[in-house]
């Protein structure tokens, strides 16, 4: 008879080895590790074992949500002090919706660490984009709870501030917008755009269109409309200011 008990001592001793080895590869120590597994236990894990006092991670899920938005708000606000807050709004939806916090999830190997119910796991839970960016929120939440704003900053600052840096989600963002607030901060220039040349059939045109600073040339860009053609010239131009800069 004492067979379950040897399985689930083991089990146990497994899923702390886990938690450590998480802990030291994230060089985060949380204070109460209770926190820290709660972020990775699915409700279907808690479902199966209801006589231990195990709790899921969706009230931690609902915090971190919240933790997150202020924290990516606040670093967007003060990345760029000139863009509109609909441009914030799109940049942060980008940065926090379901598809990014599966990356940011998935580079830090979150899966392997989710408890499961036996269910959950044999239909490829671990694998799941909703139990995946569930989780990643989970784990910022507890982050708060345990150590507050300043452990949850420096966490971001490895995993999710770079990422904006580099571009990531540039896809959401306005190029124009960018440039605009990039000469303001480096040289107070005036930025023209003119479109050079117009070609093709009415229902197939191109555009192409030029952005100059203080009359010099930074870019050249080519669209299917006027639009796209200066933001591409503006794209051009912001890669081309940032190297002369660097």
């Amino acid at each position: 008879m004492k067979k379950p008990h040897r399985e689930h001592k083991k089990h146990v001793n497994k899923r702390e080895q886990l938690f450590k080895q998480l802990q030291s590869e994230l060089d985060i120590q949380f204070q109460n590790e209770k926190l820290l597994k709660n972020a990775f236990t699915h409700s279907s894990y808690v479902n199966e074992h209801r006589k231990k006092p195990y709790e899921d991670n969706e009230r931690l899920e609902f915090l971190g949500d919240a933790v997150l938005e202020l924290t990516v708000s606040h670093y967007l606000y003060k990345k760029y002090p000139l863009m509109s807050e609909g441009d914030l709004t799109k940049l942060r939806a980008a940065v926090v919706c379901e598809p990014s916090l599966v990356t940011f999830a998935n580079e830090l190997n979150f899966g392997q660490y989710v408890l499961l119910g036996k269910g959950e796991e044999l239909t490829g839970g671990r694998m799941r984009p909703a139990l995946l960016a569930d989780v990643f929120e989970a784990f910022v939440g507890a982050l708060f709870l345990d150590q507050e704003m300043e452990a949850v900053l420096s966490f971001l600052e490895k995993v999710v501030f770079p990422k904006i840096d580099s571009g990531a989600f540039s896809h959401m963002m306005d190029y124009k917008s960018q440039l605009q607030e990039y000469v303001q901060r480096q040289t107070k220039g005036l930025l023209e755009y003119d479109i050079l040349q117009e070609k093709g059939p009415a229902h197939s045109k191109e555009f192409i269109s030029q952005v100059s600073l203080n009359g010099e040339v930074l870019g050249k860009g080519k669209g299917k409309s006027k639009k796209e053609a200066e933001q591409l010239a503006a794209q051009m131009a912001l890669a081309a200011l940032k190297q002369h800069n660097e």
